[in-house]
This record gives structure tokens, sequence and C-alpha cells, in this order.
């Protein structure tokens, strides 16, 4: 295992990005999202922080912030909350000429949300049957264009779930994927998050597209232990799916760990598998992990589980993911890329979930500050 914990992020040579179009592109659903600003329940609520949730614009933020040439590809309402994902986007640096626009009438997605404290949970509703961006399919993007110089493509699974939420006929977004094949670079690589979500689909539903899915087209694929329990009934090491989907685990052993990605890497055909880990000691304090393995089973893990004090937990993972895609659009897609990805991504979301809101306005000194803090102690001062 290498132990260089000292990557210099800030000084990351950037410079052979220079010139070309976007690098990294990702595709999806940005929702509205609804949360209490007087932290009344929602029924009961005068007042709304009206944010952007969402997969893909949350990896994207990170991306483009850290100074990776990104795109995000969606299709939103021509109205002041489709002008509000654009202009978002926009002012975090991500390329936003490939968005398709919709009738001003069509509606966007919603995401009510109310923040629990223990011992009331979290909840979140959905309301994204037929969004705009549910019927983004093929022939809306000029994919050739969008992908010339494109490096890293990804999207979730959360993507392919909204055609079952609407009950279409025809999944869109399935079809645009495809499509987006068609074209890729042959030097580009496929990403996806796996991102189980219950509320738009079945188990049934969801292997049945995402396992011919990653087989054929994905490279990286992000998953936790509870969603390959929950989806495809597999275990982790001496766990077994019904441990797992009870919270009956107990230490994650790295032979565990091992067991689960080369498992997965075998039967989803993956170049890299990366797991990620959230313990939830309550909803105000967790604690996380993440590990990650190649096809070659070189096997990372990170070297402290960390205790995160919650502000808002939401696109936390999503805020890993453009950590670890970092990585390896810098470091390479090698075994410095997967270290380097994997330690970013742990510090960047560990500083999100701090946040409030979805997306990560994190800056690349503040993660290089923990990962030193992480390495050298300290860190625990005011910073002016």
């Amino acid at each position: 295992m290498m132990q260089n914990l000292r990557f210099n992020i800030t000084k990351d040579d950037l410079s052979r990005f220079s010139g070309k179009g976007p690098v990294f592109v990702t595709f999806g659903e940005t929702l509205i999202r609804d949360t209490p600003a007087d932290f009344q329940r929602l029924e009961r609520t005068a007042n709304v922080h009206i944010s952007l949730a969402g997969s893909e614009l949350t990896v994207a933020t990170l991306l483009a912030r850290f100074g990776i040439p990104s795109a995000y590809i969606t299709r939103v309402p021509d109205n002041p909350y489709g002008w509000l994902v654009r202009d978002t986007a926009r002012s975090h640096g991500i390329d936003t000429r490939y968005f398709v626009w919709a009738n001003k009438a069509e509606p966007i997605g919603r995401l009510l949300y109310e923040i629990g404290r223990t011992p009331r949970k979290s909840v979140g509703w959905y309301q994204r049957m037929f969004s705009a961006a549910s019927k983004m399919g093929a022939g809306m993007v000029n994919w050739q264009e969008a992908l010339r110089d494109c490096e890293l493509f990804h999207t979730s699974g959360i993507t392919f779930g909204l055609a079952y939420h609407s009950k279409y006929e025809q999944n869109y977004l399935l079809e645009a994927f495809y499509e987006a094949m068609n074209f890729k670079p042959e030097h580009c690589w496929v990403g996806i998050d796996f991102n189980y979500r219950a509320t738009l689909w079945t188990p049934e539903q969801c292997r049945e597209v995402m396992t011919p899915l990653i087989r054929d087209h994905v490279d990286i694929l992000i998953t936790t232990i509870e969603d390959m329990a929950a989806v495809y009934g597999f275990g982790c090491g001496q766990y077994s799916p019904e441990q797992i989907d009870k919270g009956e685990m107990g230490d994650i052993t790295d032979n565990d760990l091992r067991s689960l990605a080369s498992h997965l890497g075998d039967y989803f055909k993956a170049k890299i598998v990366a797991i990620t880990i959230r313990y939830p000691d309550s909803f105000e304090e967790n604690r996380w992990e993440s590990a990650v393995m190649n096809e070659q089973g070189y096997f990372f893990r990170s070297p402290a589980v960390k205790s995160i004090t919650l502000l808002d937990r939401l696109g936390g993972g999503d805020t890993w993911n453009g950590g670890f895609y970092y990585g390896l659009l810098t470091a390479g897609f090698n075994v410095e890329g997967l270290q380097k990805g994997l330690l970013v991504g742990d510090a960047a979301t560990r500083i999100k979930q701090t946040l409030m809101f979805d997306l990560p306005v994190v800056t690349k000194t503040e993660v290089q500050d923990l990962l030193k803090a992480d390495v050298e102690g300290g860190g625990k001062r005011v910073s002016r």
C-alpha cells in the first residue's frame, strides 16, 4: 500500500486541460429543494429556503470549482427555475451550453426536505413525476460536440429510475445515455454512482436496467454496501444481506471490503470499484470512510474512520465522487489516482457535510488544509 498522503492539490498542474472543451461531462436532473427556514414542519412553515439538489450537478460543481473543465447537461423549463439551475451552474464555472430547454409550462423536479434532529429522522418527499429533465431523450443533445474532449463521463442510477417513477412507456434518459455512448471518445472513461432510490423504482426494475448498462459501458462503479445488499442480495464478506439490511454489521475488515469489491468488479466487469461507507451514529454525528479497488487487485482504504458533525448530509456522497474523480483526472486512472482520489474525496465530503444545502461550496485550500491536519494533527484554530 502506498503511504504518500501529502498530495498538494493546491499546486496541481491543470495546464494540460487548457484550450480543451469539457474533460468531465455529466447529465441528469436538478431539483428545486424546499427546506423550512424557520425549523417548522413543512406543513406549518411560512418560509422556505430554495436551493438546488441533484447528484450530477453536485459532482460537476466540485470539479469545476477545483479547476477541471466540466459540463453539466440537463433539460429544464424555460422559466425562472430553469434559469436558476443554469445561472447557479455557471456561477461555479460549469459549462451549460448543452442545456435542453423545455416549454416554460413543464414542471421542474422538487425535493421537499425536513432536516431532523435525534430522534426525529430527516425526511424528503420527491415531486419528480413528469419533470422536464425526465423527458430528455435521444436527439436532443449534440453528444459528438459535448464529448469531443471528454476524459470522464458520469451519471447516476437515479437518472434512469425517473422513467419508472413517472410510469413512462419509454426511458428517455436511458436512450440519451446509449446515444452518448455512440459518440464517446475511445479514451473516455465512464463512471456511475449506483444511487438506488426505492421511491423511484423496484429492485427488479433497477437490476433490469443497471446490470447490462454497467457491464457493457461502465468503467468506474461507485456504490454502497447497503445498495448492493438491497438490489442484488450481495453480502459484504462476513456479513449477510439480511444483516446489512437490518443494520447489524459490526467492524468491517479489509477482507470484507476486498471480497465485496472483487465480487462487484467481476460481476459488473468494472475496472474500478469504489465503496463509500457512512456510519450514522445519530442524526447530528456521522462517521465516514471509503475504499477503492481496481481490476489488478490494488486496494486502498481510508487511513481512518473520521467523524463529521453534520449540518446537512445531502450531497455528501456526490461530493466524495467529485473528489475521487479529481484524483483520477489529475493523477491518472492508476494506483496514484485511486489513492489521491479517495483522500481528496474523503476530505471534501467531510467539509461539505458541515455546510447547508447540497452543492459543495468547498475550496481546494480547505481540502489541502484538512489533508495536512489529518497527517500532522492540529488544524483546530480559527483561520484568519
